[in-house]
C-alpha cells in the first residue's frame, strides 16, 4: 500500500500548520507565524508542499494546486516589494488559497503518493520516449513515475523541455497547459531544484490529461516557411532594433483577428528581428491589445503573463530553439488571449482625447487620484450573475487607465505606481492569484522593455487593478483586521 509523500523534517511541521488549521482560522495563524519570525520563503515552500499533497486537480484549471503554485513566483516578488506588514499579505493570500483548496469537498481528500522513480531498462533516452508514450495516451501515473526518473538524469531546464512538447501544443485547449509547468519552474528556482520531485509532479499531472491530437494546430509550416530553423536568428536585441520592434508592437497592437498574429511574429524573424525582439514587440502588443479589451472578467490576464512566460523562456540557453518558436507562435491560440478578439474597442485605448481633456496633475496628486478611484468601486457589489466570459469593463476601468496614461505621457517614476499597484493587488482572492500574476509580469516587462514602449505595462496593470479590484476580497479583510490597517 501506497504512503503519502513525507517532507524533510525542518518543513514538515510548517506543511503540517498548512494543512491542519481550519479555513476561518489560516489567516490569522498565517499571520502570526509570519509576525513571529518564520521567513517568507519557508511560508511559502510549505504552502506549496501542503497544497500539492492535500488537494487534487479537479476537471478544468480551477482548484487544487494549480493556481497556488502558478501563483508563488508573483507572490514572493511582491512581497520582497512592498513596505512593512502589507509585505506579508501576498504571503497570506497564498497560504489562505492552499488552504481553501486542501479542504474543499471537490478537492480532497487526497493524498500525493510517495512514488518511486520508474525508468525503462535504466536508459535514459528509452525512458524518455516511454513518458512521450505515456503522454499520448493520458497515462499520468506512468509519466508521473518517469518524471521522477528524469529529474534524476536531465537538467531541470531539460525536463521542463520535456512538458513544454506536451503544454505548448495543447495552449490552443487552455493558456494553463503552458502556463502551468512554466510558473511552478519559476518558483522552482527559488525553493531549490530538490522540491522538484514533489512539487514538479502536479504540472506533470495536469499537462498530461488524455486529450484529442486532431484538435491542435500545428504551427511547425510557419517554422518552415520562413526557415527558421535552418537561418542563423540573432538572439539579443538593441537599440539598433528599436524601430523594427515599435512597429512590430503597432502591428500586433493594431490587429483585430489574432489568428494573424503568428505570421506577423514569424515574418519579423524571417526578416532578421532577433528573438528576443521579437518576445518583446508581442509583450507590447499585447498590453496594447489589453487596453484595448473591453473586458471586466478579472481572470483575464493572460494576454500579458502569456508573453511574459515566453519572454522568460527565450532567456533560457538550454531550451531547444523549436520549442522557443513553437511557444511563441501560440501566445494568441489561448482561450483566454483569444476571447479579448471578441471584446475589443475598435482603435488604441486609453483614448488620447479623454487623456487630453484631463486636468493637469502632479506625480502625488495622480497617485491619490488613481488609488481613489479605485477604492470607490463597490466591494462585493461588482459579481454579475452572467458567465465571466460575458463581463464588460465600467467607465470607471477606462478612466483609471486614461489617469495611468497622464502619468506615463509625464513619465513620473514609475516605483511608487507600482507600489500602490501592489498593494491593490494585494486585496484580491476573487482571481486566486491571476490579480498577483497579471502585477509582477507587467512589472517584469516593464523593466525589460525599452523606455519607449515601457509605459504601456504600467498603463495596463492599472487598467487590471480596476478590473479585479473589490470582486471578492474577504482575506484581505480578515488580514486588516489582525494587522490594524
Amino acid at each position: 500500500m501506497a504512503q503519502r509523500v513525507l517532507y524533510p523534517d525542518h518543513i514538515e511541521p510548517l506543511v503540517q500548520f498548512v494543512e491542519e488549521t481550519t479555513p476561518e482560522h489560516i489567516v490569522a495563524r498565517a499571520h502570526d507565524k509570519l509576525a513571529a519570525g518564520t521567513t517568507v520563503k519557508d511560508m511559502l515552500l510549505a504552502s506549496a508542499l501542503a497544497v500539492v499533497r492535500s488537494s487534487d486537480l479537479p476537471p478544468g484549471h480551477h482548484g487544487g494546486p494549480l493556481h497556488p503554485l502558478a501563483g508563488l513566483h508573483a507572490v514572493r516578488h511582491i512581497a520582497a516589494r512592498l513596505p512593512g506588514e502589507y509585505a506579508m499579505l501576498p504571503v497570506i493570500q497564498n497560504v489562505a488559497v492552499a488552504n481553501k483548496h486542501i479542504h474543499s469537498p471537490a478537492m480532497g481528500p487526497y493524498v500525493l503518493a510517495d512514488a518511486k522513480p520508474v525508468s525503462e531498462n535504466g536508459d535514459v533516452e528509452a525512458t524518455v520516449k516511454a513518458f512521450r508514450t505515456a503522454v499520448s495516451r493520458g497515462v499520468y501515473n506512468a509519466c508521473d513515475h518517469y518524471f521522477l526518473y528524469l529529474l534524476e538524469h536531465l537538467s531541470p531546464m531539460q525536463v521542463l523541455e520535456l512538458l513544454l512538447e506536451v503544454g505548448v501544443p495543447k495552449n490552443q485547449l487552455d493558456d494553463h497547459y503552458f502556463l502551468f509547468p512554466v510558473f511552478t519552474w519559476r518558483a522552482l528556482e527559488y525553493f531549490g531544484w530538490e522540491y522538484a520531485k514533489y512539487i514538479g509532479r502536479a504540472p506533470v499531472r495536469y499537462i498530461t490529461r488524455p486529450t484529442n491530437p486532431a484538435m491542435l494546430v500545428d504551427v511547425d509550416a510557419l517554422i518552415r516557411k520562413y526557415e527558421l530553423l535552418e537561418r542563423d536568428l540573432r538572439v539579443k536585441t538593441g537599440e539598433d532594433e528599436t524601430v523594427a520592434v515599435t512597429r512590430l508592437a503597432d502591428e500586433i497592437g493594431r490587429c483585430n483577428d489574432f489568428a494573424e498574429i503568428p505570421e506577423m511574429l514569424a515574418r519579423a524573424l524571417g526578416d532578421g528581428l532577433s528573438l528576443e525582439g521579437v518576445g518583446e514587440g508581442l509583450s507590447v502588443g499585447g498590453s496594447t491589445l489589453f487596453l484595448r479589451s473591453l473586458t471586466g472578467n478579472p481572470m483575464d490576464v493572460h494576454i500579458n503573463t502569456g508573453a511574459n512566460t515566453r519572454r522568460y523562456l527565450l532567456r533560457q540557453p538550454e531550451l531547444s530553439r523549436r520549442i522557443k518558436l513553437q511557444a511563441l507562435l501560440m501566445w494568441n491560440t489561448g482561450p483566454e488571449v483569444r476571447m479579448a478578439q471578441h471584446m475589443l474597442a475598435p482603435d488604441i485605448q486609453p483614448e488620447p482625447d479623454r487623456v487630453a481633456f484631463l486636468p493637469s496633475h502632479t506625480q502625488d496628486e495622480l497617485l491619490v487620484e488613481i488609488e481613489a478611484l479605485i477604492d470607490r468601486l463597490p466591494v462585493g457589489e461588482r459579481l454579475p450573475t452572467a458567465g465571466l466570459a460575458s463581463w464588460r469593463s465600467t467607465d470607471e476601468v477606462k478612466q483609471a487607465a486614461a489617469l495611468a496614461q497622464q502619468y506615463a505621457n509625464c513619465d513620473y517614476a514609475p516605483e511608487p505606481l507600482i507600489t500602490v499597484l501592489g498593494q491593490i493587488a494585494c486585496r484580491d482572492n476573487f482571481t486566486e492569484m491571476h490579480a498577483f500574476k497579471h502585477h509582477q509580469a507587467t512589472y517584469e516587462e516593464f523593466h525589460t522593455t525599452r523606455p519607449s514602449l515601457r509605459w504601456r505595462h504600467l498603463v495596463a496593470a492599472v487598467q487590471a487593478a480596476a478590473i479585479s479590484h473589490g470582486r471578492i476580497q474577504d482575506v484581505y479583510d480578515h488580514a486588516a483586521e489582525v494587522m490594524h490597517f
